[in-house]
This record gives structure tokens, C-alpha cells and sequence, in this order.
């Protein structure tokens, strides 16, 4: 049997199994470095991304909806698994960038239906997605698949560039990829409505940025509605330990600014830009910021196309997170260009990610020193004092704990970008204290205890 067929099969296989173990996948086109994992490796696919993505395609049994910037037909396995779909009834939906040479699409059988981006003029720019929904509408929650990550598709992106992508098994989430195609689509049906469809600056915030996907905080935003930059900037300043950087196109002076003022505050902070980045401004801000150990360049071909931020994957005690998607750390990509970005709140994922870098770094000729360990942590004794439930909540919480039955305690709640909310009510009650917040969103609750200093993000719900 042919190897390639051997290997193909089972990426199928693996697609059909590949959520029994957890809902989340994560696959890098580079080395990773398997030796700094905590518990689940990295996956490098080794010339495989296309035919991944193939098998994802192959399990579509309803609707397929595909927004990448740009296909080629490098890898014509593509539309023939697409035109597959489509021959076995599913209902198939492309929006591709007008501005890319998207070489792939004339491969597809003209029952597919497609919608190009408007033209690259004023205060649009490009539709730079790379995300792809599987039945989001089914009546099995289970087939509602999202691809997305920083990958075009064709042979370049798959086989040579550096490049990662993640995989959703969750309705919800998919339901809102779904929404915002539907959006940039002009209409929820088959057909698209031109003069219906919004892109870029016309677009307007969905809402419905959280979910909870194995246990898992996700948190979606598209561009430029939501303000995604700013998102950026404030999870760059939750860091408590290390925080990584892993960007293909880098001209945002205030996000370099903000990497730099970290790590002069104690943050390990290192990471890699690609080689066209050097005549922005970000590139002499980091270079004098961080110096060449802290701070790599990879220069010449392949691209080093990655968008990603790690924060504290060292420090579980903290909010370990990964901030990933196709939003480059631009002006064009926060204010003009069609992007998505994922920030997962997760260990897990975290360390997945740090084992990409962490190899890309090395290939470099650098060394990281990351903090290891917990530093954030309080003592187990601590730890066991205090406790905060149900959350999420409707809006009421109790934290509960020994600690609390000290005189002195000190109730903060600031919102996700760090304003201070006044809960509604704060009210004691030996070592118990029931805290309540009115409006629905993300918050961080810090209590003070004596010697006890307990932080917690908190969601409250609609």
C-alpha cells in the first residue's frame, strides 16, 4: 500500500477519533520540542497540514463554511475533498481575499458557492481569516468543528513556513464563527447578498465573546469590531512570570513598548520576530528592550508567520494563556482587515504552545531562561483557606475560608481592562463573604486576607 495513502488514512482515522480524549487540538508545521512538555505534546504535523485539514473537510455531513485569505492550488487535495462535500449534499460557503491570487478556486466545481472580499481601497484592506466551520447547525453537537490559527492554504504555509493551527470541537463557539461569516456573507442562507455582506470597518461586535469549552475559558474576538489590540495590550499586562512572542508581522509600537515594560518589571520576556519586521519601529524598540538573548529575528525564507502570544506558562498559579488567530500586531490587522483571534485561558495549552517556540527559539541559537516552577503560588495551607463559588454566576458569589474570619479584609474587582468595578454589594459574615457583581461580563476579584492575598477571574452571566 502506498505509504502516503497509509499516512493520509490515518490522519482520517485520527480526525474521526481525535476528540475522545478532549475537545481541543492544537498542530504546529515546524519541530516542537517535546522535552519542556508538562504533560501533552505538541503535535508537528512533518508535511501534514494540508492532509489535516482534508480529513476535517472529509467529515463534514451538513455545512461547510470557509473564510482563508488565500488557497492555491499547490494543493489541489483541497478542493477536491470540498467538491467531494458538496457532491454528498452539504451545503458549501467560501469567502476568499479578492487580493491574494487564491489559484484554488477555479478548481471548484461551480456549485460551490464563493464570495471574494471587496477590493483593497480606503479604510478596507484585506480579509485576512484562515478559519473553517464544520456543522455548526447540526442536531449533534459533536460535529460542530472550528479550524482556525495563523495558516493559509497551500504547500508553502503546510510544508515549509512556521505556522500553527487549533481545532474546536464546540457548537457554541461555532455557532459564532458562524455569525460572523454569516455577517462578511450578507446573508444566513446558501447565497450570498453583496450588497448585505460587511467587511472590515463596516462590521459590527457580535457579542458572545466567552465560552467554556473542556473546562477551558475561550475568549473570541474578530476584527476590526472588537477591538482586538486593546485586547492584546491587556493580556500582555496580566503577566506574572514569562510571557512569549511568536509574530510574523510586527509594526504596533505600543504592544513592543508594553513587551519591554514587563520584562522591566520583573516579567521573563522573550520571543521571535519575522526578518521583514526589521525596519519598524517594534524591532528597535524590542532590540534595545530585550537585547539579542531575549530577542530573535528569523530572517530569509521560510516566513516565520505565527501571531501568538504565551503569558505565564510557567506559572499555573496565574492565568496561563495563549492569544492566538491570523491578527499580525498591525494597525491594518486592529483596524481595517477581517481577522479572528482565540485567547485560551489554560495550562495546558500554554505549554503546547511553549514547546513550539521553545524549539524555534533554540533553532536560533538562543537559550530561554524561563522562572520555573509556581511563583505566584501561596502556600497549600493557604491555598486551602479560601475558596470562591459558584462561578460562573449569575452575578453572586461567596468566597469562603478561615482566613476571612481575620478583622482586616480587602474586597477588589476590576473589569478586563483593568478599570475598577464597585461590586453591588460586598456583605461578611464570619468566614464567609458574599460578593455581587450587576452586570454580566469577565472580572478579576482579589481578596485580602491577613497574610492571604487571593485572585480570582470570575464570570458572570446573562
Amino acid at each position: 500500500m502506498n505509504l502516503r495513502f497509509v499516512l493520509l488514512f490515518s490522519l482520517v482515522v485520527l480526525s474521526f477519533k481525535s476528540f475522545a480524549g478532549g475537545k481541543i487540538k492544537y498542530y504546529f508545521t515546524q519541530p516542537v520540542n517535546n522535552t519542556v512538555s508538562t504533560g501533552e505534546n505538541a503535535v508537528y504535523l512533518n508535511d501534514r497540514m494540508g492532509d489535516t485539514i482534508v480529513a476535517y473537510i472529509n467529515r463534514a455531513k451538513y455545512t461547510l463554511d470557509i473564510a482563508v485569505y488565500n488557497y492555491t492550488s499547490t494543493f489541489p487535495a483541497i478542493s477536491v475533498a470540498v467538491n467531494n462535500a458538496y457532491n454528498r449534499g452539504v451545503q458549501v460557503r467560501w469567502i476568499y481575499d479578492s487580493s491574494s491570487s487564491n489559484t484554488g478556486i477555479p478548481l471548484l466545481v461551480s456549485g460551490v458557492r464563493r464570495m471574494a472580499s471587496p477590493p483593497d481601497a480606503g479604510a478596507y484592506s484585506i480579509m485576512h481569516n484562515k478559519f473553517m466551520i464544520i456543522d455548526a447547525n447540526s442536531s449533534n453537537a459533536d460535529d460542530a468543528i472550528v479550524w482556525t490559527g495563523s495558516t493559509n492554504w497551500n504547500t508553502q504555509q503546510f510544508n515549509t513556513d512556521y505556522n500553527n493551527a487549533i481545532v474546536i470541537q464546540d457548537q457554541p463557539l461555532a455557532k459564532a464563527y458562524r455569525d460572523h461569516f454569516n455577517m462578511m456573507w450578507g446573508s444566513t442562507g446558501l447565497e450570498p447578498n453583496r450588497p448585505a455582506a460587511k467587511f472590515g470597518p463596516d462590521k459590527t461586535d457580535l457579542g458572545n465573546h466567552n465560552f467554556y469549552v473542556d473546562g477551558k475559558h475561550i475568549e473570541l474576538y474578530f476584527s476590526p469590531s472588537d477591538g482586538v489590540n486593546d485586547k492584546l495590550i491587556y493580556t500582555m499586562n496580566t503577566a506574572s512570570a514569562d510571557m512569549y512572542f511568536a509574530i510574523s508581522t510586527f509594526t504596533y509600537a505600543a504592544d513592543a513598548n508594553m513587551l519591554v515594560t514587563k520584562n522591566n518589571t520583573g516579567v521573563y520576556v522573550a520571543g521571535i520576530s519575522d526578518g521583514g519586521n526589521v525596519s519598524y519601529s517594534p524591532h528597535t524598540i524590542l532590540s534595545a528592550g530585550l537585547g539579542s538573548s531575549q530577542y530573535k529575528v528569523h530572517s530569509g525564507s521560510p516566513l516565520y508567520h505565527h501571531k501568538t502570544l504565551i503569558v505565564d506558562p510557567s506559572d499555573v498559579c496565574s492565568d496561563p494563556l495563549v492569544f492566538t488567530g491570523s491578527h499580525n500586531w498591525t494597525v491594518s490587522a486592529d483596524t481595517k482587515n477581517d481577522e479572528n483571534t482565540l485567547i485560551i485561558h489554560d495550562a495546558v495549552t500554554a505549554n503546547v504552545y511553549y514547546q513550539s517556540l521553545y524549539a524555534d527559539f533554540q533553532s536560533l541559537g538562543g537559550t530561554l531562561s524561563a522562572i520555573t516552577g509556581c511563583p505566584s503560588a501561596v502556600s497549600e495551607e493557604m491555598k486551602e483557606q479560601l475558596m470562591i463559588f459558584p462561578n460562573p454566576s449569575s452575578g453572586n458569589f461567596v468566597i469562603r475560608g478561615a482566613a476571612l474570619a481575620r478583622s482586616s479584609v480587602d474586597i477588589s474587582v476590576c473589569d478586563i481592562r483593568g478599570a475598577v468595578v464597585q461590586p453591588t454589594a460586598v456583605v461578611k459574615q464570619g468566614e464567609q463573604i458574599q460578593v455581587t457583581i450587576a452586570t454580566p461580563g469577565i472580572y478579576f476579584l482579589r481578596c485580602v486576607a491577613g497574610e492571604v492575598v487571593f485572585v480570582s477571574r470570575v464570570v458572570v452571566n446573562k
